[in-house]
């Protein structure tokens, strides 16, 4: 799965597929500079393991934004 990682709010989102390089699906990072971002490959048990909080509206089990 890959993953944007807003690394000032240690928030992951889920990238949107066939936009560019950073985009989420929620668009909540459009107003982030994308130095401030970053994408990232994981499988899905690594998500529970990362120290960032999941996109409330990227993720059902999410809680931020």
């Amino acid at each position: 799965m890959n993953i944007v990682l807003n690394e000032v709010t240690n928030t992951i989102h889920k990238h949107d597929t066939g936009r560019s390089d950073r985009q989420t699906v929620c668009g909540a990072t459009n107003h982030v500079s994308q130095d401030d971002l970053s994408r990232v490959t994981v499988i899905e048990p690594e998500l529970e393991t990362l120290h960032a909080s999941k996109c409330g509206r990227c993720f059902d089990d999410g809680g931020g934004y």
